[in-house]
């Protein structure tokens, strides 16, 4: 089977498991043939060679795995280390002269010690990583486990090559520090084998790798201390066969899993640990008990009193590992539960959907995620306080529960936002049926204890999982996002509702935030201005007033319309200091026309107010300091709000724009006709002028329902004494339409476009006109 480095690398740049084991068997052929050709060829310049080949075979696998499975890099590293001190002993060993017994063998054997120190500590770092407990417990079992193992091998293998070999003694103890160390790596790889995170191939390669590398270590210590025949048994090859598994354990995509830190600490491992530590105390009790002892009973006392403080000890450290072990599972669940709903918070589900998108890679499954959002939970916090909130949350729990299947995990991220990872589906109809579902589950008035109904509906995204080219499915993050931004066109699309993710929205939130973006220092770079549309009075033909309209038009792009920047302007604040300015440079601007004589010294601004201004709880003294500074009296001024803005916090409201009728402008409501409209919407709140939307204005000369409409309209506006200004008035059968029903003022493309304020002109009876009227305002009122 011929291995190249281009078949190596085009094998491992793939994610399909298949042939990843391709690659992996490949390495472990030629660790086979290189362990054939370790035990056939003779000692001497030959086997050495072969194992300095061995050792060559595990650097590439070294750094193919690290560059397609992500395991730690210290791993990597350190194993590399490893592998450089073994060939440094290798080296000093060749350089010595053939007995190998004088005070050199101490430097020789330092490096191999060094190297089996370095993979030990690599090692436990990962044990730790994926373990809970923490450095001081992993650290003191492994001493325990270090020092059985040291006392074990001086005692029956140290102390006798000490005794039978030439070898000086600073070399022996050097030399017999290898199989105590390997006991170490074994237990550690235990650890990793009992986590389940760890309990893969890789970890069973890495097993192989230190038992064979035990087993040599222990083989030769036998040698030494005079147990076996050192013609009898190569043990040199089970150091090439550690190499060849290592190399395939580096190799397998579990490696990188191994850092993964369980959810809940498991018994498992600390009984292992237990049970290792014990039988590590009970041999050094036995054999201190019962070597070098007096008669029987003095060494059978001995032993009897070891063992039982032995299992003292024992029994202390697991009722201290049991308390332990509870206290932290209660701190891990706090920490990884809402405390309120006991639901999986965003950490846990961030790693539940990780853990559902790595098991999904070789199936033919594709999880999806449910962004699931509560419509206006805010008014029930805010209107019947955070208790009944609280409790309306669990009780959304419990009917999200019902509503989905038990395969899936349901999550609550924050506030009304809850999360199901869907881990079963394959198509998209099986996501947008478990999202009905949820749909459904709340067509019924949800019942809270203590309170009654509370009216709640739920918005829901759905995003799936989508499978790449290189096998590779979407990443936990972008599935979230993709999911959040799902669930915000469904609340676009009139809420109660569910949404797909499809690629084109995520175009348009990323061309929505580069909007945003762009709107933070529009105003400083004077981008932004104000249009200028007359307010007609259609009774003299005069222009009684302009209202002021935001204009953007950046210096790198085309305009920009008000329906894109205003909404984005609202939800991120700029809103407030852009309305700021918007208010004092109209009032400015009247004031200066004012003083020119283009204008009439009545004649009246109007300037458009947000939601967000409204809730600015210092926007009565912006009002306040605009008017002072521009000098236009206060009723030259019009605010316009519109209906849904009343509706949304009505308490507010009145209370706002009762301050802002103190300081004496006058309040208009825009956009009449196509919210909430009500006579006791309109009598409620201090109004001087109703505004009659251009969808109604737009079909008043042709269509009859349209005209009885308006004709409504202005007759509840006469009856309350307001003011009515129809808005959109573009021909001049409306503009007659208009007079005949009795309307007063009127704004719309026949009297004039928004225009800059340079474009406003003063005819010669004093009337103000603009030149981009439909036809010559003299001619409507001939």
């Amino acid at each position: 089977m011929p291995l190249t480095a281009a078949t190596i690398t085009r094998c491992v740049s793939s994610a399909r498991h298949p042939r990843h084991q391709r690659v992996r068997l490949a390495f472990l052929v030629v660790g086979l043939g290189l362990t054939v050709a370790h035990l056939l060829a003779p000692a001497g310049v030959v086997r050495n060679v072969v194992y300095v080949m061995s050792l060559g075979q595990l650097l590439p696998a070294l750094w193919l795995g690290q560059r397609h499975h992500r395991y730690p890099l210290s791993l990597a590293v350190t194993t590399a280390a490893m592998v450089i001190c073994f060939v440094l002993t290798e080296v000093l060993a060749a350089a010595q002269s053939p007995d190998r017994n004088g005070a050199f063998s101490a430097v020789i054997e330092t490096p191999r010690i060094a190297g089996q120190l370095l993979f030990t500590a690599a090692l436990a770092v990962v044990v730790r990583q994926g373990h809970t407990s923490g450095w001081p417990a992993l650290i003191g079992d492994a001493t325990i486990v270090a020092v059985g193992a040291w006392t074990v091998s001086w005692m029956t293998l140290v102390q006798p090559a000490m005794q039978r070999s030439a070898m000086s003694p600073l070399a022996t103890l050097v030399k017999g520090m290898s199989a105590p160390l390997g006991v170490v790596t074994v237990f550690l790889l235990v650890l990793l084998l009992l986590n389940d995170a760890g309990a893969n191939a890789a970890v069973w390669f890495v097993g192989a790798a230190a038992l064979s590398a035990l087993a040599g270590d222990v083989g030769y210590a036998l040698i030494a201390a005079g147990h076996v025949n050192s013609g009898t048994v190569g043990f040199d090859t089970l150091y090439v066969i550690a190499l060849a598994s290592g190399s395939a354990a580096f190799l397998d995509p579990g490696i990188g899993r191994l850092t993964r830190a369980e959810a809940i600490p498991r018994r498992r491992p600390a009984t292992m640990r237990v049970a290792l530590t014990f039988v590590a105390m009970v041999l050094l009790a036995t054999l201190l008990a019962v070597v070098n002892g007096g008669s029987t009973l003095d060494r059978a006392m001995r032993l009897v009193t070891a063992l039982a403080m032995a299992a003292a000890v024992t029994y202390r450290i697991v009722q201290a590992l049991r308390a332990d072990a509870a206290a932290q599972a209660k701190l891990l669940l706090n920490a990884r539960h809402d405390p309120l709903t006991g639901l999986p918070n965003r950490q846990l589900v961030d790693e539940q959907l990780i853990a559902a998108l790595e098991a999904a890679r070789s199936t033919d499954r594709c999880p999806a995620v449910l962004f699931i959002d509560l419509d206006h939970f805010k008014k029930i916090n805010d209107s019947l306080g955070h208790h009944v909130g609280d409790e309306a949350l669990r009780v959304v729990t419990a009917r999200l529960r019902d509503a989905l299947p038990s395969t899936v995990t349901l999550g609550r991220l924050a506030g009304d936002e809850f999360i199901a990872i869907h881990p079963g589906t394959r198509a998209p109809g099986d996501a947008y049926e478990a999202a009905i579902r949820v749909l459904d589950a709340f067509n019924e008035p949800l019942v809270v204890d203590h309170f009654g109904i509370v009216p709640l509906s739920v918005s829901v995204g759905v995003a799936l999982a989508e499978r790449h080219d290189d096998g590779s499915l979407t990443s936990a993050d972008e599935l979230l996002r993709n999911a959040d931004i799902a669930m915000y066109r469904a609340k676009a699309s009139g809420r109660h509702c569910t949404t797909l993710f499809d690629r084109s929205m995520h175009d348009e939130v990323k061309a929505r935030l580069t909007l945003e973006s762009a709107m933070h220092g529009a105003l400083d770079r004077r981008e932004i201005h104000l249009e200028y549309q007359p307010i007609v009075d259609l009774g003299t033909g005069r222009v009684s007033g302009f209202e002021a309209l935001m204009r953007w038009r950046p210096v790198d792009r085309d305009p920009v319309s008000p329906g894109a920047f205003i909404p984005i302007a609202e939800e991120t604040g700029l809103i407030v200091p852009l309305g700021s300015w918007a208010l004092l440079e109209a009032l400015t601007q009247l004031r200066r026309w004012i003083d020119t004589g283009v204008c009439c010294p009545t004649t009246s601004m109007s300037v458009n107010v947000s939601a967000r201004q409204l809730r600015d709880h210092g926007f009565v003294s912006v009002v306040r300091e605009a008017l002072i500074r521009s000098g236009v009296a206060a009723d030259h001024l019009w605010l316009e709000v519109t209906e849904s803005m009343l509706i949304i916090d009505t308490d507010l409201a009145a209370t706002m724009l009762g301050q802002l009728r103190g300081l004496g402008v006058n309040l208009a409501i825009d956009d009449f006709g196509t919210g909430h409209s009500s006579l006791s919407l309109v009598n409620r709140f201090p109004l001087q002028r109703i505004k009659v939307d251009q969808s109604f204005v737009r079909r008043i000369a042709v269509d009859r329902e349209h005209r009885s409409l308006v004709r409504t309209i202005l007759a509840m506006a006469e009856a309350l004494g307001l003011d009515a200004v129809a808005e959109g008035v573009e021909t001049r059968e409306q503009f007659e339409t208009l007079r005949t029903l009795g309307c007063t003022r009127a704004q719309g493309f026949l009297f004039g476009r928004p225009v800059n304020a340079d474009l406003v002109l003063r005819a010669d009876d004093g009337r103000p006109f603009t030149e981009h009227a439909t036809q010559p305002l003299d001619a409507l009122w001939a």
